[in-house]
């Protein structure tokens, strides 16, 4: 099957081989996991980056300008003048969503495969050993399913000595805030309404949405949410991308280095 042989297969293995390295710690080796994913996926970070910042320039241009002021009450011939002018400048208007289209398979893939790895029950330990590379051994299964905390295969509750019935979910907030800092702080700024408005939409909807998968799901992958948040904000301030003065209220929204 395409799915087990060339997305979740290589993952199960990879996650096994560096819980493995590690001492068999599985939470630490999805963090791990997670700096690897976005080390493969630099180019395509450096691509999105560059098509953004091509996107920029062009909708500052007195041409674009002109064709949005010419063609304001004619949607059609607006888009079809666009798209001559982004084939004459050599500009791909996909090219900015194609990491986060990735991103979705590897978050199945990775949700599949920690829920695989976390096997318990006969049934469950027998399935995973068939996707097993002779690289990995079979000693390695079951595997320890407790970091700090919490259980990876569960939906993650911090019980506190003073309120032993009410869980408060640590990572559920900590996906929500690092969601909403990694949107806010890597979104570059758009010179049009239309594309603010659509950036401000985002920013509001996509922490609550990442916010109750990982309430619903398991905490491996929050987890693995809150990891990635982490390291893109790192991965853009050492690049120079990051606009901090977006945090600020007020602020006007400065333009990120190029």
């Amino acid at each position: 099957m395409f799915w087990d042989t060339f997305i979740l297969d290589p993952m199960i293995n990879t996650l096994l081989r560096i819980y493995d390295l590690l001492g068999n710690n599985f939470g630490i080796a999805i963090v791990v996991f997670t700096a690897v994913i976005r080390a493969l996926t630099l180019p395509l970070t450096f691509q999105q980056q560059r098509s953004t910042q091509k996107m920029q320039e062009m909708q500052k241009s007195k041409r674009w300008q002109d064709i949005q002021k010419k063609y304001k009450g004619e949607k059609q011939k607006q888009q079809e003048e666009t798209m001559k002018l982004y084939k004459e400048l050599g500009i791909n208007p996909l090219a900015g969503c194609l990491p986060m289209l990735i991103q979705f398979p590897i978050i199945i893939g990775l949700y599949q495969s920690i829920t695989r790895a976390l096997a318990s029950t006969p049934v469950e330990l027998l399935d995973l050993s068939r996707h097993l590379y002779s690289w990995n051994p079979q000693s390695l299964i079951p595997l320890q399913n407790q970091f700090l905390w919490m259980n990876l295969a569960q939906p993650e509750r911090l019980f506190l000595p003073f309120l032993p019935t009410v869980g408060i979910p640590v990572l559920t907030i900590l996906v929500v805030i690092t969601t909403y800092l990694q949107t806010k702080l890597t979104t570059p700024p758009s010179p049009d309404a239309q594309g603010s408005q659509m950036t401000k939409m985002m920013t509001l909807y996509m922490p609550f949405l990442l916010g109750w998968i990982a309430y619903t799901l398991s905490a491996g992958l929050a987890l693995y949410f809150v990891a990635s948040n982490v390291l893109a904000i790192v991965q853009y301030a050492v690049m120079g991308k990051v606009n901090w003065r977006s945090l600020i209220p007020g602020r006007a929204v400065v333009s990120q280095k190029p």
